[in-house]
Order: C-alpha cells, then sequence, then structure tokens
C-alpha cells in the first residue's frame, strides 16, 4: 500500500471547508498517512462509550476527536485570517520552507 501525502502536518493550523465543521478553525493533533486523514482538536467530535478500568475508575461516556479527510481541511494564515494554499520556497542555506500563497508568510 502506498504512502498518500499529506499537505498538512502536526500542530498546524487548519480551517475544514466541507461537512459538518465547515468553517471551524483547529490544530492538527495527529496526521493518518495511510488512511489520508487527520485529527483536528474539537472538529469532528463523536461520542465513546468508555469501560471501567484502572486509569478511568467509572468509565461512561466521553466526547473524542475522530478523523476527518485531509482533503476536507486547508491550512489557516494568520496573517491573512483566512484558509490558503501553501508554496514552497527555496532560501538561500537550502532548506526548503512552505509559504502562504497570498501574503508570502512561511509555516
Amino acid at each position: 500500500m502506498l504512502l498518500s501525502k499529506v499537505h498538512v502536518r502536526k500542530q498546524d493550523t487548519v480551517v475544514v471547508v466541507s461537512g459538518k465543521d465547515k468553517g471551524k478553525v483547529g490544530e492538527v493533533l495527529k496526521v493518518l498517512p495511510k488512511q489520508g486523514k487527520v485529527i483536528v482538536k474539537d472538529v469532528n467530535m463523536v461520542t465513546k462509550h468508555q469501560k471501567p478500568s484502572r486509569a478511568n475508575m467509572n468509565g461512561g461516556i466521553i466526547k473524542v476527536e475522530a478523523p476527518i479527510y485531509s482533503s476536507k481541511v486547508m491550512l489557516y494564515c494568520t496573517s491573512c485570517k483566512s484558509a490558503t494554499r501553501i508554496a514552497h520556497k527555496l532560501l538561500e542555506d537550502g532548506t526548503k520552507v512552505r509559504v502562504c500563497k497570498k501574503c508570502g508568510e512561511t509555516f
């Protein structure tokens, strides 16, 4: 199975562009490249029935984030205050950085 390239990284700020959580801004907690999905903080919350264990003695119903497809999120530029695509730019020292297509700020 080939790993699909995901355009966002862990700890990036993204905005959801389609689905029930459209318009929500959050931080990427985890990237799942084999599935092509990401987990975003406070987006796509689902209820999970937790069994009592040593760590959680009471158990009960808890809310957790579920993965969403990475194609449904776009990188959020803090200076533009909007969703943006990214471009790659080479610096003088040879490092490759991601920049905002709208304003040119680096990520």
